[in-house]
C-alpha cells in the first residue's frame, strides 16, 4: 500500500510518497515524472516517515544542511541505484557534473567509458527530489541544465545552498 502526503515549500507544492516505512517519492507538483513510483491505490495519510521528511524539508528550506536523512527506498534498476548513491554523497552547497558521475560509475564497474547522457536520463528520473540532490548535478563546465522540476527552480535551489553559477 502506498501513502501520500503534501508539503508546501517556498518553491511550490510538493507531494511525498511512501510505503509505510520508507520515502519512495518526493516531487514538486506537476514536475516531469510526477508520482512515477506511486501505485494506483494509495491513501493520503501523514505517516511517521512523512513527519521526518517534513522536518528534513523545513530544515533544508530554512537554508540549513539537514543532519539526518529519512529512510529512503531507492530506485530499483542497478544503474539508477548507482547514480542515486553517488548523488546522495554530493555535499550540501557543492555540485558535480553528469560527466563526473559517469566517470565514477565507469571506474566502479571497470568500464572504459560511461555515457553522460545515460547518467542524465537516470538523474532526470530521480523519484526523491531534494533528498537525493539531483539539483546539484550540472552539465559540462558547470552549465545549468536539466531538472525535472524546471530550470528556474533548480537555480533557486542552488542559490538557497549559496552555490554561485
Amino acid at each position: 500500500m502506498d501513502f501520500v502526503w503534501h508539503y508546501q515549500s517556498p518553491l511550490g507544492a510538493m507531494t511525498m510518497a511512501g510505503n509505510g516505512t520508507d520515502i519512495t517519492g518526493l516531487w514538486f507538483d506537476g514536475q516531469k515524472y510526477f508520482a512515477a513510483t506511486v501505485g494506483t491505490e494509495c491513501i493520503e495519510k501523514k505517516i511517521p516517515v512523512f513527519e521526518r521528511t517534513i522536518q528534513w524539508l523545513d530544515c533544508y528550506f530554512g537554508g540549513q544542511q539537514p543532519d539526518f536523512t529519512p529512510r529512503l527506498l531507492l530506485p530499483s534498476t542497478p544503474f539508477r541505484y548507482s547514480v542515486c548513491k553517488i548523488m546522495l554523497r554530493i555535499p550540501f552547497g557543492q555540485t558535480i557534473t553528469y560527466g563526473d558521475i559517469a566517470a565514477k560509475i565507469s571506474a566502479q564497474n571497470n568500464l572504459r567509458t560511461m555515457s553522460a547522457r545515460a547518467v542524465g536520463n537516470a538523474v532526470g528520473h530521480n523519484p526523491i527530489s531534494l533528498i537525493i540532490p539531483c539539483h546539484r548535478v550540472l552539465g559540462a563546465n558547470g552549465k545549468l541544465t536539466g531538472y525535472a522540476g524546471g530550470l528556474e527552480r533548480k537555480k533557486q535551489l542552488l542559490m538557497l545552498e549559496k552555490i554561485l553559477l
